[in-house]
């Protein structure tokens, strides 16, 4: 039992890892759509094509798998709603170190629900932020953006919380495919106004927003889904922490952002990080 757990664990690892460096790739073509599609637009093509790849599952529902991925639907969309109106004002990497102060939003939600944790977990969130802040933050005064993309952390760490308790109670896909529909008809309901004036701009992004929907939508919420039924929060959100190293790679390659000794040292406490909180206490 102990080998099969201890397995399971390394594959829900693995799945994360697989995840932020997906999710890592977003930002900088994010970033470039921003100039001719509107955030409300780009969002509901995103969801749409990731809720159209899940529609199969949606025959196994029952009340509580609706409510439940309802309610994950919803959280997902506001804390992706509010990412993207800040990356407007901001810079990708910036956006990418204040998304990722969930890492240390979970574990204090987590206390204020009377969980205790590992001393090591909270020194390994307190390595990861001092990593994050030496490879993403570039400095100058906060603005509308900041404060909207700490909200979408806010968002991400309550959606990790939520995410352990309700995925033990129903099966992957149909969870999944809940989930991207409610995103689906949010965005969509958004966007209308909006999608016959954008139109041909869609036409010409199909190619990133199909990715978009498919590889960096789709796909890590069921990766998600699916490895923290094997993973805790807290260890979710460390591993998490490697979005904003992949995301200051892909900056650096697609968008011209700088990526010196800063980063590989930021990346670095990164790894230290995620290393300690998978370590084992030695037993007395």
């Amino acid at each position: 039992m102990m080998t099969a757990s201890k397995a399971l664990h390394s594959r829900g690892v693995l799945l994360l890892l697989i995840t932020t460096l997906v999710w890592g790739t977003s930002f900088p073509l994010l970033k470039q759509m921003m100039g001719s599609l509107s955030p409300s637009v780009i969002l509901a093509a995103r969801f749409g094509v990731a809720a159209i790849a899940f529609l199969p599952w949606l025959r196994q529902l029952n009340m509580g798998l609706i409510r439940d991925g309802a309610l994950l639907g919803l959280i997902y969309f506001t804390e992706c709603t509010f990412a993207l109106i800040g990356l407007e004002t901001i810079s990708a990497s910036r956006s990418a170190f204040v998304v990722s102060l969930n890492v240390i939003l979970v574990p204090i939600l987590a206390s204020l629900l009377g969980r205790r944790l590992p001393s090591r977990i909270l020194v390994s969130a307190g390595v990861a932020i001092a990593g994050i802040g030496i490879l993403s933050w570039e400095g100058g005064s906060l603005n509308r953006g900041d404060f909207l993309t700490f909200g979408c952390a806010v968002g991400i760490a309550v959606y990790i919380l939520l995410l352990e308790w309700i995925t033990p109670r129903h099966p992957t896909p149909p969870l999944v495919a809940v989930q991207l529909s409610v995103m689906a008809l949010l965005s969509g309901a958004w966007a209308l106004p909006q999608l016959a004036t954008q139109a041909g701009e869609i036409a010409n992004h199909f190619g990133v927003l199909f990715y978009l929907g498919l590889v960096v939508t789709a796909t890590p919420i069921w990766t998600q889904t699916l490895a923290q039924r094997w993973i805790s929060s807290h260890e979710a959100a460390l591993l998490y922490t490697f979005e904003p190293v992949f995301a200051a790679v892909f900056s650096f390659w697609l968008l011209g952002e700088s990526l010196g000794v800063r980063g590989f040292l930021g990346a670095g406490f990164i790894l230290i990080a995620t290393i300690l909180s998978q370590s084992q206490p030695k037993l007395r």
